[in-house]
């Protein structure tokens, strides 16, 4: 259901509510003006871009969301790849490739795709977000010390550059700097500070001190990007071609995937924050909305922020009014203050883009995995952060989610077990008196687990190594929950060698669902329906018969 649908209903769009959420919503505007200005120039698009999406995605899902108290905008997260996408296509292919996204993530919604995301593994989410909060920390070194432009492609040309001409940083740059990141740290420890969000302090301390002392050498806002304009864009529709929407699908789906990771984490946390649940598939909805509308006002990509998410939840924010409350903040302040950000240094930004760096790599949570994970969930974790920092975060996710399915169809594979039975396990299963004996030449296997491509061999083995004397094989197939295509042809193999070998098998205890591939496969064929048994007992019945009409003939 609709996010302000949901509130409604729950009755948070009350008077008496309102107050705490408009609140809430004040701080957390606040708190989005420079982080959006900030993740934005990160990207590589002017600040107020940032601005204009943290407006229009941030009314968008909580409007049309699946969480009541979730906050959208611009976050760190989407830097690495949309840098990489303005580098390579430009703004205008950064736009196509947003609402392109929006179209993705919108119709992941509508088919209620919203639970696939959550097969993702803990170890490739960590991994590629540790990885991209390198990379921020090290792509704002330029910023941060006022080096020169960075020259190289991949992130170890770019390291070794920084590097090589760290000697050449700005003294004024670094100390601006350096005082913005410890207020941002030392602020919320103190306790008459602690309610004022630390990245406005450290924004409004430096860039007074730039504005009062004019240090030589500062970038601001203003000396790299012009003035901030006043007021929305007009709506623009991208100019968008068969040939670019061809060129930007990997892109768009890219931005989709995370987009689609980061928003339930997001609203996760939430839903932990709060003792609420969200639903992911309206979620998603809202997000796509947000992704196609943003573009047209000179937006860029947008997902849950778990930040704000988690500042709206701690300020007292309970429906969707404080979201929408904080876009307007933005818009009041688009409006009034906008030429004042150009005074803003770039140092001050990059401050608090390594504090979201920081908090994006979890450090605390990779320690505490190092100590207490599995060896196989280590090595997909830093993997996957490897190839998120060296190579591409495409790249990285996939191999990391590859590796994970590897290792679970191993884990699965191994724990397949097919049995030869003994007499009491026999006797016991058939409710077979003691008294009477079993039938001579009869081998019953058990096969416990699903039957698959990669758990055919046990079963394999087993059919090879059959007793000299068996000449009835009964498979029990009660432990079988499902069977694939593979497995099917494995049986029907199976059947033909024994049938040659003029050996009969008969099946027992199979659930309707196996019963079915083995009719739609043609397998009830070579067994015969009358091999085919709803029980051990039944089955064993079926061979004593059997062996008399042999002695009869």
């Amino acid at each position: 259901m609709i996010a302000l649908l949901q509130a409604q209903k729950a009755g948070l769009l009350a008077p008496k509510h309102w107050l705490p959420n408009i609140i809430a919503g004040l701080i957390v505007g606040i708190v989005a003006l420079p982080l959006a200005m900030a993740f934005a120039i990160a990207s590589g698009v002017k600040p107020e871009q940032g601005i204009y999406t943290a407006i229009i995605a941030g009314l968008a899902v909580s409007v049309l969301g699946g969480s009541k108290v979730q906050i959208a905008g611009p976050t760190g997260a989407f830097i690495v790849i949309l840098a990489g996408i303005v580098a390579q296509y430009g703004i205008e292919g950064l736009q196509i490739a947003t609402l392109m996204a929006g179209v993705i993530l919108l119709l992941l919604g509508l088919l209620r795709l919203g639970a696939v995301i959550r097969y993702i593994p803990d170890p490739v989410i960590i991994g590629f977000t540790a990885g991209i909060g390198v990379i921020i920390w090290v792509g704002q070194w330029r910023d941060f010390f006022g080096l020169p432009q960075v020259q190289g492609t991949h992130f170890h040309q770019k390291l070794w550059f920084l590097l090589s001409h760290i000697g050449q940083l700005n003294i004024a740059t670094t100390v601006l700097g350096v005082l913005a990141l410890a207020i941002l740290i030392m602020a919320p420890r103190v306790r008459w500070l602690a309610r004022i969000p630390g990245p406005l302090i450290a924004l409004i301390v430096v860039t007074l001190l730039q504005a009062l002392f004019q240090f030589k050498g500062v970038s601001t806002i203003g000396s790299a990007f012009g003035e901030i304009p006043r007021g929305l864009p007009a709506f623009q529709l991208p100019d968008i071609r068969l040939s670019k929407v061809i060129e930007l699908i990997g892109p768009a789906f890219a931005i989709a995937m995370l987009g689609a990771i980061e928003s339930l984490l997001s609203a996760v946390v939430a839903d932990n924050m709060t003792g609420d649940r969200h639903d992911s598939n309206q979620e998603l909805v809202g997000q796509g909305v947000a992704n196609i509308l943003a573009p047209m006002f000179g937006g860029i990509a947008a997902t849950g922020a778990i930040a704000r998410t988690a500042t709206n939840i701690r300020n007292g924010g309970t429906s969707p009014i404080a979201g929408i409350v904080h876009c307007l903040v933005l818009v009041l302040i688009l409006m009034v203050l906008a030429p004042l950000a150009s005074y803003i240094p770039l140092t001050s930004l990059a401050a608090i883009l390594f504090m979201v760096a920081w908090n994006m790599s979890q450090v605390r949570i990779l320690i505490q995995m190092q100590k207490r994970a599995p060896w196989i969930d280590l090595l997909i974790l830093w993997v996957t952060f490897a190839l998120t920092v060296l190579a591409d975060l495409v790249v990285a996710v996939n191999i990391g989610v590859v590796l994970a399915m590897l290792y679970v169809l191993k884990r699965t594979a191994d724990s397949v077990q097919v049995r030869l039975q003994s007499e009491r396990e026999v006797r016991r299963a058939a409710d077979w008196p003691s008294t009477t004996p079993l039938p001579a030449h009869t081998a019953v296997y058990s096969i416990e687990g699903p039957m698959f491509f990669a758990a055919v061999e046990a079963f394999q083995q087993a059919m090879e190594n059959l007793p000299q004397d068996a000449r009835y094989i009964v498979l029990r197939l009660n432990y079988v929950p499902f069977l694939d295509v593979t497995a099917l042809q494995v049986i029907e193999g199976a059947l033909q060698q024994l049938h040659a070998q003029k050996r009969q098998l008969l099946l027992s205890e199979a659930n309707d669902k196996v019963r079915n591939k083995l009719k739609r496969m043609g397998v009830m064929g070579l067994v015969f329906e009358r091999n085919v048994y709803p029980n051990l007992e039944d089955a064993l019945c079926a061979v004593q018969r059997a062996q008399v009409q042999a002695m009869d003939e």
